[in-house]
């Protein structure tokens, strides 16, 4: 089996998160589990959950079954795991979170996020105060959001004295959202990007300029995708259940895109996005 050495990335509290990780979302509960396990196989030290996506269970299954719940194992493996938007709030906050390490046979997560901001029912704050006392009991180690937009982050801050260590957002080369990523630059937030390929459209972007870039490099439209994120700094979750892709997509790190080639995949940001607008979403 071949052996990758994934970067890892130092967030504003210290901690080091590795650069690629697994995404489940879309996964069901019995399903998650051998990807999870095949993905912990091919090397993967990070997977990235949620309470939303209902399959903390399978990940738990995959992570005890794999040997990974605890000892050295478990101090080598980043898991990030999402508070349900239904339950923000700081007691039911407090609630989810128990149940959530339960499910998933864990002591402590790596990573605890907001997954959305609910800027039409805001409750980030009072929630924050729960992440807060996660973190000092040792539970949690870092703290997250997603899909945060700028005046989320600056809301935020002016209510809990406290910038969040990772912003997840939808970021492609369709869809860069170069404002929100500069803002997290400026103030210390690694920017994270989940459907970091727009779910499989992005691979022939540019009237087939990701595959003629591959093409050059021999590898796959995907690999270069992810490998563009890479030299961008940006953390990525990509979803496979493919075992074979999985592995492909941890092998970014024998080429090198020339400046040309990383120019023309800047030059294919747009309008559309894939996912769902963070001012109107929220996972119930």
């Amino acid at each position: 089996m071949a052996t990758f050495h994934t970067p890892m990335v130092t967030l504003n509290d210290g901690n080091l998160i590795p650069q690629i990780g697994l995404g489940v979302l879309r996964i069901d509960d019995e399903g998650v589990t051998p990807v999870v396990e095949s993905a912990l196989e091919a090397g993967y030290r990070h997977i990235d959950g949620a309470a939303g996506y209902n399959n903390e269970a399978g990940v738990g299954r995959a992570l005890n079954n794999a040997g990974f719940t605890e000892g050295e194992q478990r101090k080598n493996l980043w898991v990030t795991t999402k508070l349900r938007d239904s339950e923000q709030g700081y007691d039911s906050a407090r609630k989810a979170f128990d149940r959530q390490l339960g499910l998933l046979q864990l002591d402590y997560v790596d990573m605890y996020m907001l997954h959305w901001p609910t800027p039409f029912d805001w409750r980030s704050s009072e929630t924050w105060k729960a992440f807060q006392e996660f973190r000092a009991e040792g539970r949690v180690r870092t703290l997250g959001v997603c899909n945060f937009l700028p005046e989320h982050l600056d809301r935020l801050h002016e209510e809990t004295g406290e910038y969040p260590a990772v912003n997840q957002i939808e970021l492609h080369p369709t869809w860069q959202q170069r404002e929100v990523v500069d803002y997290c630059k400026a103030h210390g937030i690694a920017v994270e990007a989940y459907s970091p390929m727009a779910r499989g459209a992005d691979l022939n972007a540019g009237n087939g300029a990701i595959e003629r870039i591959a093409a050059e490099h021999g590898v796959t439209p995907a690999q270069v995708i992810l490998r563009w994120h890479i030299e961008n700094g940006t953390i990525i979750i990509p979803k496979s259940v493919h075992a074979d892709r999985q592995k492909q997509n941890l092998d970014l790190f024998g080429f090198v895109l020339t400046p040309e080639e990383h120019a023309a995949i800047d030059a294919l940001d747009g309008p559309t996005r894939a996912g769902h607008d963070p001012m109107t979403f929220t996972y119930a």
